[in-house]
């Protein structure tokens, strides 16, 4: 075996991060998730596709809260940056929607087409759209504003956790070190540079930014859960107001129904962001 990350040679690394593998298959929860969010576009008020950019993947769905100063939390989704849409993971909003946020849906084009430097410019670029929307808390809005992402998505909120007006940052089961990204089978797709890595990276681009969970399932690979306990330490080491939620018996995919519950974990860990 030649090793080249942490002991592992290239078919292990693989491994290692392939989440659905480690699940038995995906498909049964990404048809679950893509059914009850159908169900919820049809249940709940929703401004859909609403565009933040050019281009025709920087888009975003809007389910306005309860009142017109709703604290609105901003949900990226994962997919390891080239796969999903917006649409598969919208059930999550459920769980915030009922404890009183607004919930914005975040697009963004996925890898090969854009690289990841484009990917992580995409979500800045959302956020200066609504920065400037008083509706979505910007300009002379009153409401407060947090991000979520899971997996990819994870990696892309902690990136924005100084952004200005961004109060709270939720990752869950994220990416904060691309290094072993670009060392096994989701490169081919992503091509990460070395500059990339570096500045694309949460662990190495820390900064002084907002309150932040990191959250990760304690049946997920673990490497992931590496990846998260690693940057909750190197934030919490910092000064930074980082801590770490392990959540027992969930894997990947399942720990999303702790934000789509009111009740859950998730949704708990954004509202003890929110006070």
């Amino acid at each position: 075996m030649s090793a080249i990350y942490r002991q592992m040679d290239r078919s292990t690394l693989d491994a290692a991060y392939n989440n659905s593998d480690a699940v038995g298959g995906k498909a049964p929860y990404i048809d679950d998730f893509q059914a009850r969010s159908a169900q919820l576009y049809i249940d709940q008020p929703c401004q859909r596709d609403l565009m933040y950019g050019p281009g025709p993947r920087q888009r975003f769905d809007w389910f306005p809260g309860p009142t017109a100063n709703a604290p609105l939390l901003v949900f990226i989704h994962g997919g390891y940056w080239q796969w999903h849409v917006k649409e598969d993971f919208a059930f999550v909003a459920a769980g915030p929607l009922i404890q009183g946020f607004s919930v914005m849906l975040a697009e963004y084009t996925l890898g090969p087409e854009a690289s990841m430097s484009a990917i992580v410019d995409e979500i800045g670029q959302l956020l200066d759209f609504i920065s400037n929307e008083a509706k979505f808390g910007g300009a002379h809005g009153a409401q407060r504003r947090y991000l979520a992402g899971h997996s990819a998505g994870g990696q892309l909120a902690a990136a924005y956790r100084g952004y200005p007006g961004v109060h709270g940052v939720l990752a869950i089961s994220g990416v904060f070190d691309l290094e072993p990204i670009s060392l096994c089978y989701l490169n081919d797709n992503l091509a990460l540079t070395p500059e990339e890595i570096t500045k694309c990276s949460p662990l190495r681009t820390i900064a002084p930014g907002s309150p932040t969970v990191v959250a990760v399932g304690g049946d997920e690979l673990p490497e992931l859960i590496r990846q998260s306990t690693d940057y909750a330490q190197a934030c919490t080491a910092a000064g930074e107001d980082v801590s770490l939620d392990l959540l027992p018996g969930r894997n990947h995919y399942s720990v999303l129904e702790e934000l789509a519950s009111p009740n859950g974990a998730l949704t708990a860990a954004l509202q003890r962001l929110h006070r």
